[in-house]
């Protein structure tokens, strides 16, 4: 079961793939309308083209000097070092800020006249004469309404000195725009208008488009504002690169001279904008240093007078030079200070040394200075002393060597102590002195501080006063150089040039606008179509939606009440013959000695099942085979529209008890081995008449009889009938009828399929459209029609 059920998946993913060329199929056999499709959108893109204005770029390319990569310095560069300028450094950001902005471009507009345009009369559309005019307009003493105002002015050229000047604006005022009274003037008169004083004279185009070229121009002033919004979203500003501060500036007009000039003039007034700030910072920091040099001069005077008073009063020539004396002297005396300390608790200390020791005890040596004799006498008495050491060693205390030497170290010892007192009291006064001649040096190293810090109060203040005005010195100087030699903002690399040919609208762009619209719009209509079209058209729509197998579509039978003949070879009739060959497959389990069981149903009725069923019993019948024909749909039989059948049939036998079932099967008149078995009486209970024991005995004798049965029977959407008898049937024959069945229906079908409550399931698809069929009766004696050209093109 699970293997079963994974064979089913695997079918149903293999039905849900798109079949590509079924779809491109669908859309080919409409190949002429396309064609016509393309044709149209290809004639509309070239009238496009022909009566649109086309726009011509134009792009200028500048170096902007910035200082973050090796630009100019700014003006307030002199005053860097203090900090000063650092927030108003050129930067390329900031500067394509300023072209992009609406002051310059408004001033471009306003020094080029561009709100004031000229045109001749075309036949669809107006021609802008900017580049080519023959006139020149000049607005004089412009009030404050010139920038609003918005005027259309019809210029007749009259002669070589005159010209008619008509007023054609729709002004919402009742003044007029013209105030003179007349309309005729002369090139280079003023005339006088509500907005100032107007001007026209000839250009250099004059003599070769009066010569009939230009009988009329068009004045056209518009609001300036609205000039300067339409420049402004048409300008465009971009770095090269985000290294670079190369900037291209671009912009798009219908007159490419027009774009040109703009962009020429406005770099140039970008340019005369900063010269004018630069310089009018550099004027003013001019101004700024000169007074702070006279300030600065009177200062620094006054300073040099105080610093002559101080070293006067102060009898000074260096305070650094003498302060150094001063410490190095005081630093010498305190070093002897130190020494002399030292000696004296050296001194102290061999006295309270010697004071408790004995006979025995050495002195200690090289400990004090060699200026006296204690150094001598304390050698001396050591060298005694260890003489009475050694002596000792082999005598006693009594021994009169001992005794003596006892004595020489007593008086020598009395020697020593005396010049070492001797020694302390010399260390005691070279100390006073020492510390006498420190306290002088000392006293008058106190004093320089204070004369320091005041002299260094009025030095500082004299450094700074110098300092400031050799700076403001070296600034006046850059000032004036800066002034003498403005650099511009930016240098033009590339002068503004524009494409010859337009960007706007772009031929091939169009072309193929207009051939892609030519192709979606029938492939649109095609598709809603086909999308809103939910009817079954033909096997295609079949397929990948069902696994029901097909065996074969009806095509549109000219008389559907004429049976199938051996004679006939109309397409219906060989389509019927297809469909007997297909159900010998479906019938090849079929045990021999029985007769082949064809039940014939559909989803609804007037599907032509009846139609299927009489043909499929005439065809077999035709072959030689016993076949006998049973109207199973008893509750709307439909045989009389084919075949002349009496009143009574199945029904009737079902019915009765009695009855044979040879008693209502009739033959038919036109056909040897055709024989029928008609519905009967419509019952008043159908459902329990064909669940009654008397069916199934019926099939089972007439299979034995027969060769094939043809079971006509009800639709299996709307009544149980054909459930109820489907277990007697070797095949089931569903069939569909093209442009009747609704594709959601296929639901239907395939759940009896799936469920198998139809044996043996089988599609008919009934009155397909034979022109888009298969020919069928093609090579039978009947003569091919004739094609023409493009459908044997399209059958290829």
């Amino acid at each position: 079961m699970q293997k079963q059920d994974f064979y089913n998946d695997i079918i149903e993913d293999e039905i849900e793939e798109v079949n590509l060329r079924e779809q491109l199929e669908k859309y080919l056999v409409h190949w002429r309308w396309f064609l016509l499709s393309v044709v149209i959108g290809l004639i509309l893109a070239f009238l496009y083209l022909r009566y649109t204005t086309p726009s011509y770029e134009a792009t200028t390319t500048i170096l902007v000097k910035d200082e973050k990569k090796g630009g100019m310095l700014s003006e307030l560069s002199a005053f860097a070092d203090l900090g000063m300028g650092g927030g108003l450094k050129n930067n390329v950001d900031n500067e394509i800020e300023i072209l992009k902005s609406r002051t310059l471009v408004e001033s471009t507009i306003k020094e080029l006249d561009l709100n004031v345009d000229l045109y001749v009369k075309g036949n669809v559309v107006d021609r802008n004469i900017y580049a080519d005019s023959p006139i020149h307009v000049y607005f004089y003493n412009k009030n404050n309404v010139f920038d609003k105002a918005k005027f259309d002015l019809n210029c007749e050229l009259l002669s070589s000195n005159s010209f008619r000047l008509e007023d054609e604006t729709e002004a919402d005022s009742k003044e007029k725009f013209i105030l003179s009274s007349k309309n005729e003037f002369n090139y280079g008169e003023k005339i006088a208008t509500r907005i100032g004083t107007l001007a026209l004279t000839k250009t250099s185009f004059y003599g070769k488009n009066h010569t009939g070229r230009f009988k009329s121009v068009r004045i056209v002033g518009s609001p300036l504002d609205e000039v300067t919004e339409g420049f402004r979203k048409g300008l465009k500003v971009e770095p090269v690169s985000k290294t670079s501060s190369v900037v291209n500036i671009s912009i798009a007009d219908p007159v490419s001279k027009k774009a040109e000039n703009f962009l020429d003039t406005m770099i140039e007034i970008y340019n005369e904008n900063a010269a004018e700030d630069k310089n009018y910072i550099s004027e003013n920091t001019s101004k700024f240093i000169a007074t702070r040099l006279a300030l600065i001069a009177q200062e620094l005077d006054g300073v040099e007078q105080d610093v002559e008073t101080f070293k006067k009063a102060n009898k000074l020539t260096d305070i650094e030079s003498e302060a150094k004396l001063f410490i190095e002297g005081s630093s010498e005396y305190d070093k002897k200070g130190v020494e002399a300390e030292i000696q004296l608790n050296v001194v102290s200390s061999m006295l309270d040394f010697m004071k408790k020791s004995t006979n025995s005890d050495l002195l200690p040596t090289n400990i004090v200075s060699d200026n006296g004799d204690a150094s001598g006498l304390i050698s001396s008495y050591n060298q005694l002393v260890l003489d009475r050491n050694r002596i000792l060693k082999s005598a006693t205390a009594e021994n009169p060597s001992v005794i003596k030497l006892d004595a020489q170290i007593s008086s020598l010892k009395s020697n020593v102590a005396a010049s070492l007192r001797r020694m302390q009291a010399n260390l005691q006064i070279q100390n006073r002195d020492i510390k006498s001649q420190e306290g002088i040096l000392n006293s008058k190293i106190g004093k320089i501080p204070v004369q320091e810090r005041q002299f260094r109060v009025i030095a500082r203040q004299q450094k700074v006063k110098e300092e400031l005005y050799l700076y403001l010195l070296q600034k006046r100087e850059e000032t004036a150089i800066s002034l003498a030699a403005t650099e511009p903002n930016a240098r033009v690399i590339d002068a503004a040039k524009a494409e010859k040919d337009p960007i706007s609208p772009k031929k091939k762009i169009i072309y193929l606008a207009g051939m892609l619209l030519g192709l979606l719009v029938p492939f649109g209509i095609i598709y809603a179509d086909d999308l809103l079209d939910t009817k079954i058209k033909s096997k295609l729509d079949l397929e990948g939606k069902t696994q029901i197998p097909f065996i074969g579509d009806v095509p549109t039978s000219d008389d559907i009440a004429e049976l199938i003949k051996s004679e006939s070879r109309t397409s219906s009739a060989e389509a019927i013959r297809i469909v007997r060959t297909n159900l010998e497959f479906m019938l090849n389990k079929v045990p021999e000695g029985l007769a082949k069981t064809v039940f014939v149903t559909s989803t609804f009725p007037s599907e032509g099942k009846t139609f299927i069923s009489v043909n499929l019993a005439a065809t077999f019948a035709l072959s030689g085979r016993r076949v006998l024909l049973i109207g199973a749909d008893i509750r709307n039989p439909k045989f009389g529209e084919y075949i002349d059948v009496p009143s009574l049939g199945l029904t009737n036998y079902l019915s009765s008890n009695d009855k044979k079932v040879q008693d209502f099967i009739i033959k038919h008149k036109g056909y040897e081995n055709f024989f029928i078995l008609p519905s009967g009486v419509i019952p008043p209970n159908p459902a329990e008449l064909l669940m009654s024991k008397r069916v199934d005995q019926l099939f089972e004798e007439l299979k034995k009889e027969y060769d094939y049965i043809i079971v006509d029977t009800a639709p299996v959407s709307l009544v149980t009938d054909t459930i109820l008898i489907a277990k007697n049937a070797d095949t089931f024959v569903y069939v569909m009828r093209a442009n009747v069945l609704e594709k959601r229906m296929l639901a239907i079908a395939n759940t009896f399929y799936k469920e198998k409550k139809l044996p043996n399931m089988c599609i008919v698809l009934n009155d397909t459209d034979s022109t888009k069929g298969y020919g069928y009766g093609y090579g039978y004696g009947v003569r091919e029609d004739k094609k023409p050209w493009y459908k044997k093109l399209l059958s290829k």
